[in-house]
């Protein structure tokens, strides 16, 4: 099975609606609008430190094993860029050859990955360089695994 499978039109369109309205999301380079969308509690923001190669590849495998942790095997998630394709994504399946579609890095887009219901979900900020947090589930899940590259927390619930 594939664990990254592309929206349809209408999926995509009804995802991103969804999101709009739900986080108020309003993308800006502008900081004075930062975070650039509206956050249910409980959430936590990370600053992001600098980073070498082994640092991205220890965020992936503690994004993926936080995520196996709080999904059933068979569950699928949303994983969003912003104006790009986006995909329901199962971090349970391996990623085979591939690369990464969408990075659990912030390199220049918003990414976000979500639970279908918007329970919870991991939300990237490209430019103010942080990761948000939001359920408890899996702030919990990434308090017991963080990532080195999680800095000083900026905001939080």
């Amino acid at each position: 099975m594939n664990n990254w499978i592309p929206l349809s039109n209408d999926q995509y369109r009804f995802v991103w609606d969804k999101f709009y309205e739900s986080f108020n999301f309003s993308p800006s380079v502008h900081t004075k609008d930062w975070p650039s969308f509206a956050l249910p509690t409980p959430y936590l923001t990370y600053k992001l430190t600098d980073y070498i190669d082994s640092d991205l590849d220890e965020l992936e495998e503690k994004c993926v094993s936080s995520l196996r942790a709080i999904t059933e095997p068979s569950e699928y998630i949303y994983a969003l860029d912003w104006q790009h394709e986006s995909f329901f994504y199962n971090p349970h399946l391996e990623k085979g050859a591939a690369n990464w579609i969408i990075s659990f890095y912030p390199d220049g887009d918003y990414y976000f990955f979500l639970q279908k219901d918007f329970r919870w979900g991991y939300l990237e900020h490209p430019w103010e360089h942080t990761i948000t947090l939001f359920g408890t589930e899996l702030i919990r899940q990434f308090e017991i695994n963080k990532p080195s590259i999680f800095g000083a927390v900026v905001r939080r619930s």
